[in-house]
Formats: structure tokens, C-alpha cells, sequence
């Protein structure tokens, strides 16, 4: 193997010898926990370290750095105090998730490293969006993000490099190809020789480097680096190494030819450093030893710190306080005491409009956002206005966009991202409920995130642009859920939810954006998050809705006596604002619950189950949910009537009535 370099002095090559030591000798020491039971979980990195110690030396401390399981050198080269560490592998207060996760799944700001999820592909995309603020706030910065071949199967490492090379994001992707993923060999995996190759595919610059030679690892990187920070642009880089223990300690090697593991270790990374500061009497074995020395009592120092340390203890208010980062609205009345008259989709429009000349570097991005204006000609003019450095259009990948999202939020920029249809939204469906919604509550980084959700049917769109799909994230904690009727409500919670620090899903019902037009005050202004309204007062019979439903619940107003029904907005689904629900049943005693989804697992349910819970002794009949039926959405006018829930209120309210 060979070390030498003109670019590395003796000085250097001691430090790299003490950086890539410490975290085999911490790995050595926490196999002996493991065994113990003192840990619950390890992912091996011996014969690996030199990646995660030559990339991370090679970037500057201020640059963010996105490691993955086996990346422990990563944490150990940007000193991280090591009690910090051990606290956090066994799930003690000191740690950096409060118990919440495990190893190496935290992400911290004064370190600028920003952890991996379970699920490989989504940091891929964040960091693209950490490069996407470095490069808008001209910065001259690099950011790196690693994954392992077995990651760059899924679809967010196409989506990643895809947006990065468009973008030309000065980001470098390292893939650490250690010949399995868990059990599977790579050529099960995928069928080129070298991933690298994929670079060409994306117009991305690649190179391939011996990821054993720390010596290697450091002065090519570092140079990457450089290039990187000079004009951005993205590279991949492959790393040749190889995994030498099991996936984790319990899935063991058996799978692996011992002649592979037998070539690997002569291949140690450590082992042949050691070799070559010997050699060239850059060191003698006393001071190896002594260098050794010193690392095992700062682990056996720190470790008794970590042990003396209690269990970490906290309650159901504590946890529960911790899902959504704090927000003191800022409930924002209109400047003035002048209206307009403004339809739907024109209220989100100005909301959106106002919201970017609020927040100068709020980035909105979406698929033909830009000079087309979107789909339903919501942007249109944003470009001439705001330019297209905030105003992005986007390849069609709406996970490694909402990817994106959570990067710029790293970096603390506000983003919109506009769902094309709301159904799209299962493209990047995991992003949204594991890494955006999660992201607080494991270790206190917010997710400054709109997602706008045109959705619902009534325009004969079928089973595939007329979903209203809210139920998907109302079940999930960390995500706000806002879903107006009217432009007022539209503008004013739009505003609100880009003010607010947490990710929020905006639905808008594509059906009302120009039928509906109502006298909306002009300027700058916000609607409280988490607060319903009545919007007809009643005594006999409450209906609970939201949507294009608080309009099908007007519409039958003239078929009753005056102060009959009394009709809530709910307005925000997710925080429910339950005290004006309970108040409607203390009124009125019947209750109806009305949605446009399909009634199964529906938000319906989970109201009708909270009021029996809450308010039963205020009930003087059963509570009903009316409710589309539980198909998808057809597409011929007879069939989409018969399917959505309007055709069967009336016929519930009477009976409920009669009850």
C-alpha cells in the first residue's frame, strides 16, 4: 500500500494515525459493552475507518458532514466529547436525543454533522438541500453526504444525484462499496463494475479511491474539496473497501468466504499506517504505545462518565412537548380595513406572494412553478418578480425535492413545496412522515416545511388527481395538518403555516380555487393553526367538516328552520382544535361528522371516537359520520356523485334528527 505524498507532512501523518486509531479503539471497547449487555446495538466499522477519517480531516469543521452507520470516525474526528457519544449509545440524558434514538441516529448543529435515518436514501437529498443554501448564500462551501452501495439501489440516490447535477449543487456524494449489503453480495446489487460509472449517466464528475489508504482517502479529497468550494458543482466518489464484521453483531459473517476476509485484513487500514510510520522512523513502537495509551484512558475516563450517569426519566407532558418546535403565533391583523374580492386559488396566490416578500429567502419549488406559473397558474409571475433562484422548477421526483426541504431548513431557510397534485405525495411519503416529522422530536432540529396539496374531487380528474388524503399525516406525530374552505382562511393560514417552524401540509381544494370567491382583506395577514369556526349557528344538530365539506353542509342550510344546524369549520385537522367540537355538542346533542375521504381509518373516525370518549354524556344520540365510499375516486360524473359523501347528508341529518 502506498502512503506516499508529497502534499502530507510527517506532522500530518501522526495526526492521521491518531484519528483513524481512536475510533477502532472506542469500536474495540464497545464490541466488550455490546457482550455486556451494556449497549444494545453495534454497526462495525473496522477496516473502514480511513474513509470516514481522511473525508471528514479533509473538510473544514464549519462544512456539514452527513455520516452514516458505520461513520464513526466522522463524530471522533470532529470531537465530539466521547461521554457525549457513549451517553447516546446507551440512551441517557447527556446523549443527543434525549433516549429517543439510537447510535448514530442524531444530527448536531454545533458539530455540523446531521445523522442518517434507518431508511439509507432520504440524506442523500438533504443534503442537496444544504448545498442548494450554500450555493444561494454564495458561501463557498462544500457539503458531504455518505451512503453505502447497497443505498444507491434506491430511488433517492437517482433523485439526489439527479437534482445535485441540474442544480449543480457543490455537494460530493461518497459511497463506501464494502462488497455487501447486510448479506447480499454487489453483484446481486446491481450489474456495472464500478458505481462511480453512474457519475457519466448524470453529467456528474466521479472518481474512484482505495478507501483502506487514509493517506489516499485524505489528499484526493482534500482536493475535491477544494474544486468544490472554487465552483460548485456535485462529484461522486467511490470508495473500495470491504466490511470485515456482520452487518451488525448479531447477523455475524458466515455469508463471506473466509480467503475475502482474509485479503481484507491484510488490507487494514490501521494496520498498514502503523507499518509505514515505522518504516519511514515517522514513529517508534514506544510512542505508538504511548499514543494508544492516551486514547484508551480518555475512553475509560469518558466512559465512567457515562456510567455515572442516571437513567434518563421524563413523562408523557415532556415527550409529548417536545413533537413540534415551539411556536408563538404571530396572529397578524390586516394593516388596513380594505377587502377585495378574491377567489380561492387568488388568496393563495397573495399569500404566497406576500409570504416571500416577508421572508427574503423563503424558496418556493415544485414542478413548473417557474415561468408556467404551475399548473393552476398559483405562481405565475413569481419568477419576474422573485427571481428563479427562489422560484425553482424541479425534476419530477417529489422525494428528493421534500429531501431537499428539510437541508434548507438545516441551514434556516423557509421552503414551499408545491405537490403538483396532492396525490403525488406518496412519491415522497417517506421523507415527509420520517424524517420531517420525526426530526424535532429526536433531536430538537425543526423542519421549517410547507407542502401545499391540491387535492379533492368533483372536477372528473379519476382515481389519480382527486384524492383528498389528509388521513395519511393527521395519524402521524410531528406534522401540522391545515385544510381551509374559504380565501380568507386560505391566505391567512398560509401565511401562518410558512411563519411556523414546523412541517405543515396545506390542502387545498382545486375544486373551490375559482368557483368560490368571497370579500378577502388585502395585505399581509394570519389565521391562528389549531382553530376552529362556526360558521352557522344552531341548536339541534352539530356538523363537524372541513373542506369542500363546510360548503356541502351550507348548501342544505335553506332545507331547515333557521338555527337548526350548527356547522363547525375545523379549519386545522392536525393540532384538532377539540374545544370548539366539545362545545358544538353541548349545544346541540347530535352530532354529524363529515368528510370527502373514504370513511374507513378516515379523520371522521378518530372525531366520532374522541366525542364518545369526551362528551358522551352530552349526547342524546349516536354520532355519525358521513363519509365517501370506501372505493377509489371513479371518473364518470354518475359515479364520482355516487361515490363522494353529499349525496347521503341529507338523508343522515334527518335521521339523526328524528332520533
Amino acid at each position: 500500500m502506498n502512503f506516499n505524498s508529497t502534499e502530507i507532512d510527517q506532522k500530518d501523518y501522526v495526526n492521521l494515525f491518531k484519528s483513524i486509531l481512536k475510533p477502532r479503539l472506542i469500536e474495540e471497547k464497545m464490541l466488550i459493552l455490546l457482550r455486556q449487555g451494556k449497549i444494545s446495538k453495534w454497526f462495525s466499522g473496522i477496516g473502514q475507518e480511513a474513509i470516514a477519517v481522511g473525508v471528514t480531516l479533509a473538510l473544514k469543521d464549519d462544512e456539514y458532514i452527513l455520516p452514516m452507520h458505520r461513520n464513526l470516525g466522522v463524530f471522533t474526528t470532529r470531537n465530539i466529547p466521547l461521554h457525549r457519544l457513549f451517553s447516546q449509545w446507551q440512551g441517557k440524558l447527556s446523549g443527543f436525543t434525549k433516549g429517543r434514538d439510537r447510535s448514530f441516529h442524531f444530527g448536531t448543529q454545533d458539530y455540523k454533522i446531521i445523522g442518517m435515518i434507518s431508511h439509507l436514501g432520504p440524506q442523500l437529498g438533504v443534503a442537496d438541500g444544504i448545498a442548494l443554501a450554500q450555493k444561494l448564500r454564495k458561501t463557498n462551501k462544500a457539503t458531504c453526504v455518505f451512503t453505502g452501495e447497497g443505498g444507491t439501489s434506491e430511488g433517492d440516490f437517482h433523485e439526489a444525484l439527479n437534482i445535485a447535477s441540474v442544480w449543480q449543487l457543490p455537494v460530493v456524494f461518497c459511497v463506501e462499496n464494502n462488497g455487501y449489503g447486510l448479506s447480499t453480495p454487489t453483484n446481486e446489487q446491481f450489474n456495472i463494475e464500478n458505481i462511480a460509472d453512474r457519475g457519466k449517466a448524470y453529467g456528474i464528475e466521479s472518481h474512484i479511491i482505495d478507501g483502506n489508504n487514509i493517506a489516499e482517502v485524505y489528499e484526493k479529497m482534500t482536493y475535491i474539496f477544494e474544486e468544490v468550494r472554487k465552483k460548485p458543482k456535485p462529484v461522486l466518489v467511490e470508495f473500495k473497501t470491504f466490511r470485515r464484521r456482520g452487518h451488525e453483531e448479531a447477523s455475524g459473517t458466515k455469508y463471506v468466504p473466509n480467503q475475502l476476509i482474509n485479503h481484507w485484513s491484510s488490507k487494514d487500514p490501521i494496520d498498514n499506517l502503523k507499518k509505514y510510520l515505522l518504516d519511514k522512523h515517522i514513529l517508534d513502537d514506544s510512542e505508538i504505545e504511548r499514543i494508544k495509551s492516551e486514547i484508551k484512558s480518555e475512553i475509560d475516563k469518558h466512559l465512567q462518565i457515562t456510567f455515572n450517569e442516571p437513567q434518563v426519566e421524563s413523562s408523557i407532558m415532556g415527550e409529548l412537548n417536545d413533537v413540534y418546535a415551539p411556536n408563538d403565533q404571530k396572529i397578524i391583523k390586516p394593516k388596513r380595513n380594505k377587502t377585495s374580492e378574491k377567489r380561492f386559488v387568488d388568496a393563495i396566490s397573495d399569500g404566497l406572494r406576500e409570504s416571500m416578500q416577508r421572508h427574503d429567502e423563503l424558496v418556493i419549488m415544485g414542478q413548473d412553478i417557474a415561468e408556467y406559473g404551475g399548473v393552476f397558474k398559483i405562481t405565475e409571475g413569481f419568477v419576474e418578480e422573485f427571481g428563479k433562484h427562489r422560484v425553482r422548477n424541479t425534476p419530477i421526483c417529489e422525494s428528493g425535492v421534500i429531501e431537499a426541504t428539510m437541508g434548507l431548513s438545516i441551514c434556516g431557510i423557509k421552503s414551499v413545496v408545491e405537490m403538483q397534485f396532492g396525490d403525488f405525495v406518496s412519491s415522497g411519503f417517506n421523507p415527509i412522515v420520517n424524517y420531517l416529522a420525526k426530526t424535532y422530536y429526536r433531536w430538537q432540529q425543526n423542519a421549517d416545511v410547507v407542502i401545499r396539496m391540491p387535492c379533492g374531487a368533483g372536477v372528473g380528474a379519476g382515481p389519480f388527481h382527486s384524492q383528498t388524503n389528509e388521513a395519511w399525516f393527521t395519524k402521524t406525530p410531528g406534522l401540522k395538518v391545515v385544510y381551509p374552505a374559504f380565501p380568507e382562511d386560505a391566505k391567512g393560514l398560509l401565511c401562518l403555516a410558512i411563519d411556523d417552524p414546523n412541517p405543515v401540509l396545506f390542502f387545498e381544494h382545486k375544486a373551490l380555487y375559482r368557483s368560490l370567491k368571497t370579500q378577502t382583506p388585502d395585505g399581509y395577514f394570519t389565521h391562528e393553526i389549531g382553530k376552529a369556526q362556526t360558521v352557522n349557528f344552531g341548536n339541534k344538530i352539530s356538523i363537524i367538516t372541513y373542506g369542500m365539506g363546510v360548503h356541502w353542509a351550507l348548501a342544505l342550510l335553506k332545507e331547515y328552520l333557521e338555527n337548526t344546524i350548527d356547522i363547525i369549520d375545523l379549519k386545522t385537522l392536525k393540532p384538532l382544535d377539540t374545544e370548539a367540537i366539545l362545545s358544538s355538542v353541548k349545544k346541540t346533542s347530535r352530532v354529524v361528522v363529515l368528510q370527502e375521504d373514504s370513511a374507513f381509518g378516515g379523520l371522521a373516525a378518530e372525531i366520532a371516537a374522541w366525542i364518545s370518549e369526551h362528551a358522551f354524556q352530552f349526547l342524546d344520540a349516536p354520532v355519525k359520520r358521513v363519509c365517501s365510499i370506501d372505493t377509489p375516486i371513479p371518473f364518470a360524473e354518475n359515479l364520482e356523485k355516487n361515490y363522494l359523501a353529499n349525496s347521503r347528508l341529507k338523508t343522515t341529518l334527518d335521521e339523526l334528527l328524528k332520533f
